[in-house]
């Protein structure tokens, strides 16, 4: 018989407005039909209440069944327009008695269960078929019970096809148009009403289905069709046009709620398509379930479960106990235990169980309870559960025999930290699965899906502290460049968190760039403590910490940070200048947390200095000396001082064009080029503390010390003469002044000097910077690197160099 099958699921029949919407569905298809439904709205969660207050004694179950009344006559009356309907009245009638026998009994079995939940589809099947008759469509209404056959293993019978098949095709003969059957319920040889179990009422539809030969089955809900991945954790995910039957089999075994996997699998025997579609939008193409090859997909979605329980067997006899397995997963069923995920390892004789956390106690139980009394008494040596993980599962035909799947799947997850506590692969090799903390779910399933379906765009999360000069120049460089970033490189920058001294303010969806002022303005008072538990917390994939500050309270966060996968860039040259052990662990904890550490602004602002570096030393060169002015703020100063106004107020001007530290005394005391030297020399490889360095201060000793800056300035006011004089020596010598850091032959230091004509420093104007590097291959003539090496535009730059470096980098 060629016909339709459609089920409506019960978000589909939740109201007149929604029934009126399954009407004109209906009506704008081919007859004959069959339709299929499911409990109206939220009516099963509400019977199953019912059922749970009687069995506790609680009369207040009467007062609920009543409102379940109520609202289905209300139902009733809104779409044919009578006020009462006998099959109504007589279907709460029955569930009064039976509940009331509950209720007397205190003792709710799966038998009486089943007739309970059981009316939620012999009621919505009633009303719409009532419906469609007042509106003129010959519609005849089937008792499912009367058709499908099952033993009587209440709550989750198996059906007896042979005798469905009979009663289904004696009863074709009173088709009409519309054929409605009430989804979810059968019955027993002796007419006691079951239950289907789980995606009952899609298997009753594929039932029918199967038997009729129909051409397709429609699965109508409340959403688009089956998606790439679990919509509520993965905002960009999409509805798939077509996956195979055993994709959708695969899907819905690892968690995916459109479909269930026994529901499907009469329509799939017989290799009818099905079709998931959106009741509310029922013009959108939906999903095809078919047996249909040739999609060129490697990854056709991401299932997920989130509540699952880790259980590990293990004894030293397991390989050789012949009946182990078949126990183990016997007494499993017998409890009906779902499982999930199995592995195996051999070596450690160890068997490892994905289950639903429901569940777990159960199976302790039982498995303790089975090899109890075991001849060896040692054949498990172990019995142990872990709660607290998820699974999650890549799914696709197209998996099979494709090279690198696997090893990009756990390398997504590596790099941003996500740990794993157990992985398996399908015979069919048309999944790949993995047990992980239920914490970083969310981060999982966004990273695989973006990775996967999403390639050509890679979101990055920033979380910036300090919103001064340099980190207001930044934030407005990125706001610039958005657009073209996400068109010309598909990297889409969302600014999450951003703080200052005073305020913070988080937005998980992203602070709008072009009004980050605003927003931080509106926020909370600043904590650092509570700005990194945000960050750390939200747990986003590709996330990179940016401290655009000097403070070394901030700085001394950076390992806690990192360990927790997220990268750290910074222009803040505390932390690498700590103990060289410190250094050591931020790197090393960078490396194995698979986050990156970048401080490229550490040193020359935003020019390529570290960077270039780290290429030297990577491709296996190696430093023999190092020459540099490294303050672009000394360069300046001098550069810009020639005895016509005190040295004080040079500096001064330098601090209001943004080239110096907040506290010019950082740049005048020598002590920043000491940082970047250090820093220099241990990127190089040399194993070197602050201690060790040289360092012969320029400033008179009455200007060394001072409480306020103010103080300071007036300080250097006395000290008039003495600069005069430095300068006044180097005009007479045809010399310039440079604060030049050097290092040699293990030796590290840093002065004042005069540069004579000849030298490369001779003509390094206003706030350049430029660094000499003598190594193995550039032995005679040094590789210079040389450029603007102070002010907020610049050193904003470098650090969004370094941000781009990460996002376009397989860290």
């Amino acid at each position: 018989m060629n016909m339709k099958v459609l089920k409506f699921g019960g978000s589909s029949l939740g109201s007149s407005e929604s029934l009126q919407r399954v009407r004109a569905i209906i009506g704008s298809d081919k007859f004959p039909l069959i339709v299929v439904v499911s409990a109206t709205g939220n009516t099963t969660d509400e019977l199953q209440q019912v059922s749970q207050l009687a069995c506790h004694g609680d009369l207040s179950y009467l007062s609920l069944l009543l409102q379940l009344e109520e609202h289905h006559l209300k139902l009733y009356s809104d779409l044919v327009g009578e006020t009462e309907n006998n099959e109504i009245l007589s279907v709460f009638d029955q569930l009064r008695q039976v509940c009331k026998g509950v209720y007397l009994l205190k003792e709710l079995t799966d038998k009486s269960l089943d007739f309970i939940l059981g009316s939620g589809e012999l009621l919505s099947s009633i009303i719409l078929s009532a419906f469609l008759v007042k509106e003129g469509v010959d519609a005849t209404l089937f008792d499912s019970r009367q058709i499908i056959k099952t033993d009587n293993s209440f709550g989750n019978a198996l059906v007896d096809f042979e005798r469905t098949k009979r009663n289904l095709e004696e009863s074709s003969s009173r088709f009409t148009e519309v054929n409605v059957f009430p989804g979810f319920i059968a019955s027993t040889d002796g007419e006691q009403t079951t239950t289907l179990g789980r995606g009952g009422s899609d298997y009753t539809a594929s039932i029918l289905a199967s038997i009729l030969k129909a051409e397709v089955v429609e699965i109508w809900t409340d959403v688009d069709g089956i998606m790439t991945a679990d919509p509520r954790l993965v905002n960009r995910s999409h509805t798939l046009k077509h996956v195979s039957y055993r994709e959708a089999l695969e899907l819905s075994h690892f968690g995916a709620k459109v479909l269930y996997f026994q529901s499907i699998l009469p329509a799939y025997k017989e290799g009818i398509p099905l079709k998931v579609k959106n009741t509310f939008s029922p013009a959108l193409e939906g999903t095809l379930v078919s047996n249909r090859i040739g999609d060129t997909d490697l990854i056709k979605g991401i299932a997920s479960t989130d509540d699952i329980s880790v259980l590990s067997v293990s004894g030293n006899h397991l390989h050789s106990n012949d009946d182990f397995f078949s126990r183990l997963f016997k007494v499993l069923a017998d409890e009906k235990v779902h499982v999930v995920f199995t592995t195996y390892a051999n070596a450690e004789y160890t068997v490892t169980l994905g289950l639903r956390s429901t569940d777990s106690a159960r199976a302790l139980k039982s498995i303790k309870a089975e090899f109890k009394n075991s001849e060896n008494s040692k054949t498990i040596q172990s019995l142990v559960v872990d709660e607290g993980y998820s699974l999650l599962a890549l799914v696709g035909d197209n998996m099979r025999d494709q090279v690198g799947v696997s090893g990009k799947m756990f390398n997504v997850l590596g790099k941003n930290g996500v740990s794993i506590k157990a992985i398996a692969q399908g015979s069919s090799e048309r999944n790949i699965s993995a047990i992980i903390p239920k914490s970083d779910l969310n981060k999982a399933l966004n990273v695989l899906h973006e990775s996967f379906f999403l390639s050509e765009v890679k979101r990055i999360n920033l979380f910036v502290i300090g919103t001064g000069n340099v980190g207001k120049a930044f934030l407005n460089q990125v706001t610039k460049q958005f657009s073209y970033l996400k068109k010309h490189h598909q990297l889409n920058i969302k600014a999450i968190g951003v703080a200052n001294s005073r305020k913070m303010n988080f937005n998980k969806d992203g602070i709008p760039l072009s009004k980050w002022e605003k927003y931080l303005n509106e926020g909370e008072k600043f904590s650092t403590k509570d700005f990194i538990n945000t960050m750390t917390e939200l747990n986003f994939r590709n996330s990179i910490f940016i401290d655009i500050t000097g403070a070394p309270d901030i700085s001394n966060l950076y390992l806690e940070i990192l360990k927790k996968s997220i990268s750290v860039v910074t222009p803040n040259k505390i932390a690498a200048t700590r103990s060289y052990e410190d250094y050591l662990a931020l790197k090393s904890s960078a490396k194995r947390y698979r986050s990156q550490f970048l401080i490229e602004t550490n040193v020359c602002a935003g020019l390529p200095v570290l960077s270039t570096l780290s290429d030297l030393i990577r491709s296996g060169d190696k430093v023999i000396k190092m020459e540099a002015v490294l303050s672009g703020t000394l360069n300046f100063l001098f550069n810009e001082y020639d005895g016509s106004k005190p040295f004080s107020e040079v500096i001064k001007y330098a601090k209001a064009l943004g080239y110096t530290e907040p506290d010019p005394r950082l740049d005048i005391s020598g002590e920043d080029v000491m940082r970047k030297l250090l820093i220099l020399i241990r990127e190089s490889g040399h194993a070197v503390e602050m201690n060790q360095l040289e360092a012969t201060p320029f400033l008179p000793s009455s200007c060394q010390q001072s409480e306020t800056l103010d103080e300071f300035y007036a300080k250097v006011e006395a000290e008039e003469e003495y600069f005069k004089s430095l300068y006044q020596k180097s005009l007479d010598s045809n010399t310039r002044l440079k604060v030049v850091a050097s290092y040699a032959n293990g030796v590290g230091t840093v002065s004042l000097k005069e540069i004579a004509s000849s030298h490369p420093f001779y003509n390094l104007e206003g706030k350049d910077n430029v660094v000499l590097f003598y190594t193995n291959r550039y032995n005679e003539q040094p590789l210079v690197i040389k450029g603007a090496g102070a002010g907020a535009e610049v050193t904003a730059s470098g650090i969004f160099a370094d941000v781009l470096r990460i996002a376009q980098s397989d860290f």
